[in-house]
């Protein structure tokens, strides 16, 4: 019989992250630390959404773009937060921000066409890229340089065959955040390579400190660049299952186009709880970002107490210390940990290479778990000296 099976997605190394994590499942009593979900229930004005539409028989399909008034909605909260002027036509609805991304791959990507993806960073770049016929360009960056995408290193990576760079900031898993300055350097390389920007920007309300700058609204970066953002993160909304891009109609429009094949639309009730996000959701979002703030500093200044050296993450809700001191590799610390104090973290390497020597630590969980896995963390590693 012939291998039934696609040599590109064979070839596919499997999520670090879930791998890691089903060796977790395993065991009981672990304190997890792992997964990138927030901890607190959807508000209730936005589930109470969901219920009414359901109440009212609104079971039906939307549009393939989505729900003219949520789209409007979205273009007006990026102006409202963000300072950005997207018409609802320039907006489409996904099912979550990882659909974008795929999509977004597929309709910009030809054969040979490369895409600078920068790590650390979330997992669903690298496999997009490739299944899309795109070659990915890893470039590593620093812990010394707070894990930022330099001028520098960017131009270093930069090709007659590169099309795409992946901006993944608030970043996950480092807590990485870039400045207007910082990225106004990376939009003048964009400009001068004529490249375009696929910018993640799903964690733009968690941010602690200077306000998210989003890169489509710098000068010229606006016709370059597909957003990608959503409700996961910032409104806890990860099982409705919702995110969007905005970009320039010609992107938009074969996107659309590849949606309507494969999915058809986002789900109908969360589309309609959306809105409600949309256009009452800031406080919300606000209470959850002071929260997750105080678990931030908490944290950092625990794992810097007990010598694993952690930068402040700017961004997410993430921290990422260093284990260098310890000796271990990340993949055995973090696999010792959870088998001595079964505390679940995941290595670095998780989210490219350069992530060895690092552990992504995610802080969506109450002060007293983080207390709990801390008091544990630091048996563990007293324990190697």
């Amino acid at each position: 019989m012939r291998d039934p099976l696609s040599k590109a997605v064979t070839g596919l190394a499997p999520s670090g992250i879930r791998r890691f994590f089903d060796l977790a499942n395993t065991m009981e009593d672990v304190i997890s630390l792992g997964v990138g979900e927030p901890d607190f229930d959807t508000p209730w004005h936005i589930r109470e959404e969901g219920i009414y539409s359901l109440e009212k028989g609104r079971t039906f399909y939307t549009s393939n773009s989505g729900l003219m008034e949520l789209r409007e909605a979205i273009g007006e909260y990026l102006a409202r937060r963000f300072d950005l002027s997207y018409s609802a036509g320039e907006i489409f609805i996904t099912v979550g921000g990882s659909e974008a991304i795929d999509i977004a791959c597929r309709v910009m990507l030809d054969p040979g066409d490369e895409v600078i993806i920068p790590e650390p960073c979330y997992v669903s770049y690298l496999p997009c890229v490739i299944l899309a016929g795109g070659t990915p360009v890893r470039l590593p960056l620093s812990a010394e340089d707070q894990f930022k995408l330099t001028p520098e290193k960017l131009e270093s990576a930069i090709t007659e065959r590169t099309k795409l760079v992946v901006l993944p900031f608030p970043n996950n898993p480092t807590g990485a955040v870039m400045s207007g300055p910082e990225l106004k350097k990376i939009a003048e390389l964009v400009e001068k390579h004529d490249l375009f920007v696929l910018s993640d920007e799903i964690y733009a309300e968690l941010t602690y400190g200077e306000r998210h700058v989003s890169f489509a609204s710098l000068p010229g970066m606006k016709e370059r660049t597909v957003l990608i953002n959503g409700f996961s993160k910032a409104f806890a909304m990860t099982g409705w299952r919702l995110g969007y891009a905005a970009a320039p109609e010609n992107i938009l429009k074969q996107m659309i186009k590849v949606h309507q094949y494969v999915i058809m639309c986002a789900p109908t009730t969360s589309q309609y709880a959306a809105i409600e996000a949309m256009r009452n959701g800031d406080k919300d979002v606000e209470f959850m970002r002071e929260s997750y703030d105080e678990r931030r500093r908490f944290l950092v200044h625990e794992l810097n107490e007990m010598g694993l050296p952690c930068f402040e993450p700017r961004g997410a809700f993430y921290v990422f210390p260093s284990i260098k001191s310890t000796g271990l590799t990340s993949e055995e610390f973090a696999t010792k940990l959870l088998e001595s104090q079964h505390v679940a973290v995941v290595p670095g390497t998780a989210f490219g290479d350069c992530g060895e020597g690092f552990l992504r630590i995610s802080y969506a969980y109450s002060i007293e778990n983080l207390k709990n896995a801390l008091e544990k963390i630091k048996i563990f590693v007293d324990s190697l000296r």
